[in-house]
């Protein structure tokens, strides 16, 4: 098992951070989709006194279905047998605190998990237990600090819209983000997600591990630096608004699921 805690600042208030957060998530599941391959929606309902955390909650459920297809890693197809590389995954979202568990129900079963808590602070990236993990679990931990202007990402991820280092929101103002932006940013807050992998598997235990853990920092990074650079389109919405283009977003993944072409991010 591997945990990680990633610690991600944001220029944004942790209300802000919230509508951002959902909007760029459904630009981004509609990129990723099409072809038999992408993010297929099953409930989104809310959800009322669920104990997580060492606290009630009340929020949003989601249960979505990954088909990964070739987005997989070839590594991966390569033990995997063909119609099993499908994960499962369900959210709890209680904003400002979010938990989501991903499974492989048809082949891996109860030897493949990966679990996310996330919260969402004001200000920086300087609290050291916001999860309240046990002495043991922070023995346990590494912590991530990801840097959405800073961080390197790959020549194949880089484009040249979702840049904070050369987006300025017209809308507030916000952004280039420059050297240390993070000191002089008003308003700043910070993700908190922490991230357990459990991958039982004779051989490939340590690789497929380390291997989703690499995965989850890029995608947490292009995903941010995502939120930030769509700034002027989601700045403005309620979240009535944002309701409404989650229910519009659905509809069209279950149409690109089965016919268009993914465009996006993939696992490689």
């Amino acid at each position: 098992m591997l945990i990680k805690e990633f610690r991600i600042p944001m220029p944004l208030s942790v209300d802000e951070y919230q509508f951002g957060q959902l909007y760029a998530f459904s630009v981004e599941s509609l990129n990723n989709t099409g072809g038999g391959e992408g993010i297929e929606v099953i409930r989104s309902e809310p959800f009322k006194d669920v104990q997580m955390n060492n606290a009630r909650h009340s929020g949003q459920y989601t249960y979505k279905i990954y088909h990964m297809g070739s987005k997989a890693p070839g590594f991966v197809k390569a033990f995997m047998p063909k119609g099993s590389l499908e994960f499962h995954e369900e959210s709890w979202n209680a904003y400002p605190y979010s938990k989501t568990v991903i499974t492989n129900p048809k082949f891996m079963k109860e030897n493949f998990q990966v679990t996310i808590e996330s919260v969402h602070h004001p200000g920086g990236s300087d609290v050291d237990n916001i999860l309240g993990l046990s002495e043991e679990m922070l023995k346990e931990r590494e912590v991530v600090h990801i840097d959405i202007a800073n961080d390197k990402i790959s020549s194949k991820d880089y484009k040249a819209d979702l840049d904070p280092t050369i987006y300025r929101s017209k809308k507030t103002g916000r952004g280039p983000l420059k050297g240390t932006w993070q000191r002089s940013q008003k308003p700043l807050m910070t993700c908190y997600k922490l991230v357990t992998v459990e991958f039982k598997w004779f051989g490939l235990q340590g690789r497929v591990e380390n291997h989703i853990m690499n995965t989850e920092q890029r995608i947490f990074t292009l995903f941010h630096r995502q939120i930030f650079c769509l700034l002027d389109e989601w700045c403005e919405m309620s979240m009535e608004d944002i309701r409404k283009f989650e229910d519009h977003v659905k509809k069209e993944l279950d149409k690109q699921l089965k016919h268009g072409e993914p465009r996006g991010m993939t696992a490689e």
